[in-house]
């Protein structure tokens, strides 16, 4: 979030991080409260539920680990790094589509032009990768996604089963 000079920064485990103006760049669960107690200020006709429902749809997959070694999880990371900085340099297609934005702060998300994105990186804590898709396109879409990256994972003797899959 500091690197990219963004504004919030929110992790699926429910933590929330806001720079200036709103905060100072930390986790800070007070500060969450006390934001979400200004938008409803600020919509007083409105229910919390009313405003989680006017936010965009979209499909995500639960947070995916596929077995990896604590020994090569970082070299693989890296790798794919490069194939995907390589496929966006030579504007291959993803399913179709260009690689919009292409992130490669601890690890990889790759962006495609209908908002569906992918990210891979290593795992902090286990010998594992980390593998979150999402698609604001549609439930099938965000599947498309993650048969993408597994199709490359595939093809990584290092890398091993998956704790959890989503399927169709």
């Amino acid at each position: 979030m500091t690197e990219l000079s963004a504004l919030a920064g929110f992790e699926k485990s429910g933590h929330f991080f806001f720079n200036a103006p709103i905060g100072r760049g930390y986790d800070d669960g007070i500060l969450t409260a006390i934001t979400i107690c200004r938008l409803l200020d600020h919509n007083p006709n409105l229910m919390m539920s009313d405003l989680k429902n006017a936010l965009p749809k979209t499909w995500s997959s639960p947070t995916m680990a596929p077995y990896c070694a604590d020994d090569v999880k970082y070299q693989i990371v890296e790798q794919l790094v490069e194939t995907f900085s390589l496929l966006q340099k030579q504007n291959e297609k993803i399913l179709g589509q260009n690689i919009a934005p292409l992130v490669t702060v601890n690890g990889v998300r790759f962006t495609l032009e209908d908002g569906s994105w992918g990210l891979i990186r290593a795992s902090s804590n286990k010998p594992s990768l980390v593998i979150v898709v999402e698609s604001p396109v549609s439930e099938s879409r965000m599947h498309d996604v993650f048969e993408y990256i597994d199709g490359i994972l595939k093809t990584i003797p290092a890398i091993g089963a998956y704790d959890q899959k989503i399927s169709r």
